[in-house]
């Protein structure tokens, strides 16, 4: 009888051990802040993503480690438009190089279909993308998929912020979220700080995309971009009002009788642009200052007050509008008001940006003056 006893509790024992072993982990639901202030339900933890933008902002944040639960991208506004950046986090990033595209939104590739079959929890896409393709993203919703909004093309610092530390809540990573929102907002408030001490008139600043050579005339840029952080730094846009849309070519005529203080020439490391300013990791300083100086030696350009005074300047175009566009910030505010910044050193604080956030190493020349 005792035996029988101890039988039948032992068989029934079984299948409550069985079922318990293999229930899973419990998810629960996280309430994300987007950047637009979307209140944004996410299940959590998250193990499949997809990303449409700001690939070094998520890197920053998520680490190398946050990439094996990616399983998407948009590759052509990294591979594409900045392939020399792209490789380099290809080697580190075992996964990147075989990263299925879910298309561009930009070039109206991208894909609702391919990310549905992609069966990702969460989708980041940037401010832009999410209105210029609500089509898609109405299909995306419609399958229960979340998107969360970021965006740090606004040039404002909340947006700054909360696109951070919404990245760092849902890849679980919230401490180095906070870390570099604690960074870029200590470093946004003291360069305008110093900002608001600078007595004077306003230095007149013309800034221009160096893509094509300087036989042609590149963009410049309203209050966006450049035009958003020579504004942001005290200083008068010379292409406010002149030029029609958000860019767009200045009339040369123009850049002569505003006669500007500071010239920035924005370069990259463009594909096919044999004339481009060159600036970046493959870039040295002989490099970039031979490609700028033929701006430079444009005709009439000679009188102009930052010829002169040898104030026109090369900066790395993929510096505006990221997590790390403080370093940008405090390169040209430098080039502004050289006595009040003279302490800041803007290259080595990009230096300790790519030590402290990136697993790539810094390499290249990213701004400097034509003049050493």
């Amino acid at each position: 009888m005792l035996i029988n006893r101890r039988t039948l509790l032992l068989a029934a024992s079984i299948p409550i051990l069985s079922s318990a072993c293999c229930l899973p982990v419990q998810a629960h639901t996280l309430n994300i802040t987007d950047a637009i202030g979307r209140q944004v339900n996410v299940g959590h933890p998250v193990s499949r993503v997809i990303v449409t933008f700001n690939y070094e902002e998520f890197t920053a944040i998520a680490g190398v480690e946050g990439w094996k639960k990616v399983v998407g991208i948009s590759r052509t506004p990294w591979e594409g438009w900045r392939p020399a950046i792209f490789s380099r986090y290809a080697k580190v990033i075992p996964n990147l190089q075989a990263m299925p595209d879910v298309g561009d939104i930009d070039n109206n590739t991208f894909s609702a279909e391919k990310v549905i079959a992609l069966r990702p929890d969460v989708v980041f896409m940037a401010e832009w993308g999410f209105k210029a393709a609500q089509t898609q993203v109405e299909q995306i919703t419609a399958a229960g998929i979340p998107i969360i909004v970021i965006d740090y093309n606004a040039q404002v610092l909340e947006r700054h912020l909360a696109s951070t530390r919404a990245y760092g809540k849902v890849m679980q990573a919230e401490q180095r979220a906070e870390e570099l929102s604690s960074l870029y907002e200590r470093q946004y408030r003291d360069i305008l700080d110093r900002i608001s001490r600078v007595q004077g008139a306003k230095p007149k600043v013309y800034v221009e995309l160096g893509q094509a050579g300087p036989e042609t005339i590149g963009n410049s840029y309203n209050d966006t971009m450049w035009g958003r952080i020579i504004t942001l730094l005290g200083a008068s846009n010379i292409a406010t009002g002149k030029i029609p849309g958000a860019w767009g070519p200045l009339n040369p005529e123009a850049v002569l009788a505003e006669n500007p203080d500071v010239i920035l020439i924005a370069g990259s490391s463009w594909l096919n642009r044999p004339k481009a300013v060159r600036t970046g990791y493959d870039a040295d300083e002989a490099t970039t200052r031979a490609s700028l100086a033929p701006y430079a030696a444009r005709p009439g350009w000679s009188e102009i007050n930052a010829i002169k005074t040898g104030n026109i300047n090369a900066v790395e175009h993929g510096l505006a509008r990221t997590l790390f566009d403080f370093t940008a910030m405090q390169f040209i505010a430098k080039r502004l008001y050289p006595q009040d910044f003279a302490d800041i050193d803007p290259v080595q604080s990009l230096r300790d940006y790519h030590e402290r956030f990136l697993p790539v190493p810094f390499a290249g020349t990213w701004m400097l003056p034509l003049t050493p």
